[in-house]
C-alpha cells in the first residue's frame, strides 16, 4: 500500500513537497493505516492498484496506480465508502489537486473550506469536502 502510496502521490501531485521521506511513508502505514484505521485495497494480479482509507466519517485517503485511473476503480471506492459511510464523509485535498477535486464533486462531495495549509504538514493549501446522503 505505501508503495502504491509512494508512486501515486508523485505523479498526481508532483509540486506537492512531502512532509515525510518514503521510509516514513512505509512506516506509517505499517503502524497506524493499516492496524488503525478501515483500509479496502484493489488487487489485480496480485498487485496492488488502488487503496481507500476511511477514518470515522472521513475520507482520509483514495490513491490509484496511475495506470488505474480513469478505470472506473475510483468510482467503485467512492460507492463503498458511501456504503461503508451511509450518513456522509468528508476529505482534505490539496487545492492544486483540481483532478481529484472535479472527481468528488461528480461524486457529489461540496466544498465548503478552503485553507492556507498552514495546518497540513506539507504546508500547501487545501480544501475540505463534504458529502451529504
Amino acid at each position: 500500500m505505501a508503495e502504491l502510496w509512494l508512486r501515486s502521490f508523485a505523479v498526481a501531485l508532483s509540486t506537492v513537497r512531502r512532509a515525510h521521506d518514503d521510509d516514513n511513508v512505509r512506516r506509517w502505514f505499517a503502524d497506524v493505516v493499516v492496524p488503525q484505521r478501515e483500509t479496502w485495497v484493489a488487487v489485480v494480479d496480485g498487485v496492488v492498484c488502488g487503496l481507500l482509507v476511511l477514518s470515522d466519517a472521513e475520507l482520509e485517503q483514495l490513491y490509484l496506480e496511475p495506470a488505474w485511473r480513469g478505470r472506473g476503480l475510483g468510482d467503485q471506492f467512492i460507492e463503498l465508502a458511501k456504503t461503508r459511510r451511509p450518513n456522509g464523509l468528508e476529505l482534505w485535498t490539496f487545492q492544486v489537486n483540481e483532478s481529484a477535486q472535479r472527481f468528488y464533486v461528480r461524486h457529489g462531495f461540496v466544498e465548503v473550506e478552503r485553507t492556507d495549509g498552514l495546518r497540513n504538514e506539507e504546508r500547501e493549501p487545501d480544501a475540505r469536502f463534504v458529502w451529504r446522503p
